[in-house]
């Protein structure tokens, strides 16, 4: 069932104690910061209670064995967009409080996660329509994850293109 919460200042927190967890296990993989990603890094932004977290990797072929130091963390791995990340949940896919995407830092996928949350951070409006948006799918579609994320998808490319017309007006 899609949840979502009013936002919960343990939030930050909670990344911070897995993000540290992570930084041990993930070492030999980490090419840069791992990041909080997807609307629990938004203050005030209501959201599904999952922390999402997306650690920089070389490369998803040099990363593999990363795969099973996730596990040994906890970490249940599923290949969701194989060829743009190495995907995980935990403690279950039944039952999830953490995603771990495992990203190849300088992607696209990279780039955008972030812009896309430094867009939802930077304007309080953007994030109250996104929310109103996550609260409608949620209520249309409240068992079915992957309806909800991709009817999500054109609100996040239209925030992503505006974002990039800016900065290209700021240049």
């Amino acid at each position: 069932m899609i949840e979502i919460a009013p936002y919960s200042p343990d939030w930050p927190e909670r990344f911070a104690q897995e993000a540290a967890l992570l930084r041990a296990v993930l070492a030999p993989w980490l090419v840069a910061e791992i990041e909080h990603i997807g609307s629990t890094a938004v203050p005030g932004l209501a959201a599904k209670p999952v922390i999402d977290i997306m650690a920089p990797v070389q490369d998803l072929e040099a990363s593999r064995a990363a795969i099973a130091a996730a596990g040994a963390a906890g970490y249940c791995h599923f290949p969701y967009k194989p060829e743009q990340m190495h995907w995980f949940c935990k403690p279950s896919p039944a039952h999830r409080t953490h995603h771990l995407h495992l990203v190849p830092w300088g992607s696209a996928l990279w780039h955008d996660r972030l812009a896309f949350r430094d867009e939802l951070r930077r304007s309080d409006e953007l994030a109250r329509q996104y929310q109103a948006l996550k609260r409608a799918l949620a209520a249309r579609d409240p068992l079915d994850r992957e309806a909800y994320t991709e009817a999500k998808s054109p609100f996040v490319a239209s925030v992503l293109q505006a974002r990039r017309a800016r900065m290209q007006r700021e240049d």
